[in-house]
């Protein structure tokens, strides 16, 4: 018989909890990664405006030129942003959330906000496992 625990299904075996797939490893991987997460924030920061790639860019400290083109191209990818191309001259290029991206947003402020609350107990937490191994 199928449970879940946090929305994550898994059955019982005579061998104990055995997690089940909800989802491609490859779509939890690209959720969670920390340059994704940076995108869809500064994206949502301004909702009813696309932002061009240099915005998205000078919004994110310390993210390359090329991880911010990867990640956007994967978010497209995975119908989360969209991509607008201007035949201008210049070119110009700006990126916005679809709406399934903007459907993320509450999981991502949840996540965000619990990372907020807990990373000062967390590096305390590496400080003295590292402290008790370093011995």
């Amino acid at each position: 018989m199928e449970k879940t625990i946090h929305g994550r299904p898994y059955i019982e075996t005579k061998k104990g909890p055995v997690l089940t797939p909800c989802a491609p490893n490859s779509v939890l991987a690209r959720l969670g990664d920390k340059w994704t997460i940076l995108v869809m924030s500064i994206l949502a920061l301004e909702p009813a405006r696309a932002l061009r790639f240099s915005e998205i860019k000078n919004g994110i400290p310390d993210i390359s030129q090329r991880m911010l083109t990867l990640t956007l191209r994967n978010l497209e990818r995975d119908g989360l942003v969209i991509r607008h191309y201007f035949a201008e001259i210049p070119p110009r290029v700006e990126y916005e959330l679809t709406p399934m991206g903007n459907t993320m947003l509450p999981a991502l402020e949840g996540f965000t906000g619990w990372i907020r609350d807990n990373w000062r107990a967390i590096e305390q937490a590496r400080q003295r496992y590292d402290a008790a191994r370093s011995d």
